[in-house]
Formats: C-alpha cells, sequence, structure tokens
C-alpha cells in the first residue's frame, strides 16, 4: 500500500500565499494533488497543513486533510522529514510499505514520472528515489568572486573543455518516493543507496521568488503546446 504525502505550510513570505497562489488558472497546489490521484498508485493523498484555507482548496481539488499539521512541526526550522514522520506515525507506520512526498509548487510533476520512478524504487531496493536534472553549465568550471576580483573555485578546470568534464545533477526539489521502513529508521530521504530519475531543464523550475513563478508558467505553456 503507498500514501501520497502533500506537505503545505501556510505563511510563505516570499511569495505570499505560494501554496493556493493562482497558477495559469487553479491553485498551484492542486496540480499535485491531481497527478497523484490520477496516477491511481496511492491509496490515499492527504495534505499535511497548518492552514485552513489551504486545507478547504486541498480537499476541492481531491485531497484529504486529516488533521492540522502541529506547531512544532509548522514554523521556520521544521524539515521534510518532521512532517513525513509526523503523518506517519498519525497514520500507523505498518499501514504502508512505500510514501511518496509532492511538493505542493510542483506543478511539472506527471504520472508518467511518477510511475517510472517508482518502478526504479520498487525494483531496484533503493531507499529513494527521487528526480534531478543536469546543471546546465558545467560547474567543475564555477567561478567565486572576492571584492570584485574573480577566479575559478577549481583551478585544475581553467583549461578543461566543457565536453569533457562529468555532467553534473541537481535535486528538482519536486517528490520523493521512499521506502517507510528504512525512512524511520534513518530519519532522512537522501541517503546512500537513493536512486535517480533524470529529467530534462524543461520539465523542472524552481519557485523560490516572483522571476521563478513566471519562468514556470512559461515553461508550463510550452510544454503544454
Amino acid at each position: 500500500m503507498n500514501i501520497c504525502i502533500i506537505p503545505a505550510r501556510g505563511g510563505s513570505k516570499r511569495i505570499p500565499k505560494k501554496n493556493i497562489k493562482d497558477f495559469l488558472g487553479k491553485p498551484i497546489i492542486a496540480y499535485s494533488i491531481e497527478v497523484a490521484v490520477k496516477s491511481q498508485l496511492f491509496d490515499e493523498v492527504m495534505v499535511s497543513t497548518d492552514d485552513k484555507e489551504i486545507a478547504e482548496v486541498a480537499e476541492k481539488y481531491g485531497a484529504v486533510v486529516p488533521f492540522l499539521r502541529s506547531a512544532k512541526n509548522s514554523d521556520d526550522y521544521s524539515t521534510t522529514a518532521d512532517v513525513l514522520l509526523e503523518v506517519l506515525k498519525h497514520y500507523g507506520i505498518k499501514k504502508y510499505q512505500y510514501t511518496c512526498c509532492i511538493y505542493p509548487t510542483a506543478p511539472f510533476v506527471s504520472v508518467k514520472s511518477l510511475s517510472e520512478s517508482f518502478q526504479q524504487l520498487d525494483k531496484c531496493g533503493f531507499d529513494s528515489v527521487f528526480p534531478v536534472v543536469p546543471f546546465s553549465y558545467p560547474i567543475q568550471r564555477a567561478l567565486k568572486v572576492v571584492d570584485d576580483k574573480v577566479s575559478m573555485v577549481w583551478e585544475e578546470h581553467l583549461k578543461s573543455r566543457s565536453q569533457d568534464l562529468d555532467e553534473r545533477y541537481h535535486d528538482t526539489g519536486q517528490f520523493y518516493w521512499f521506502n517507510i521502513k528504512t525512512f524511520i529508521e534513518k530519519e532522512q530521504l537522501f541517503t546512500n543507496n537513493s536512486g535517480a530519475y533524470v529529467i530534462d531543464e524543461l520539465n523542472a523550475q524552481d519557485i523560490d521568488n516572483e522571476t521563478d513563478w513566471k519562468l514556470a508558467e512559461l515553461k508550463y505553456k510550452l510544454l503544454k503546446q
């Protein structure tokens, strides 16, 4: 049995009401809820929130909100792991085998990405699987600026050609599939036995400010053409 947990705390500072802000016609959290329901991978799709307005929106789009998140796990210092542990303890740890944590601002998540990454988790015996995307430029040739003076972070790559450098990736911040038993033991999603589900740049966008939001909408429109 699988459960989907969507952590959606209220009180976003950089983008007010970020988790329920309109994204091309509907609250952005609706995309995460709807794709989770549509995937048919979950026995339950729940939203963990401390905000009654978010709870109402979540229920409108098909999720359940069986309880409001505790104050302890609703401040700026609570981690995703803290929130997931609270939910799993509420439901009963032994009830489910796998969980997928989908973030509420992840409109690019698809049924395909959820299904294929779940197959990776199940067949390969990973502790967790999450989507990653290649850096658009080789990080080995990164620069640093100190007092307006520029220098290489890794000077040994000063003369390296970009095509000769190994590709590097970063977390997309969209979702994490994980084995509940292992997560309870280690209390972390990223372990030395985590698998990568590689996606391209067009299907990912960090949303931390208004510029990111506009870029995400442009990418989404492009994908849906």
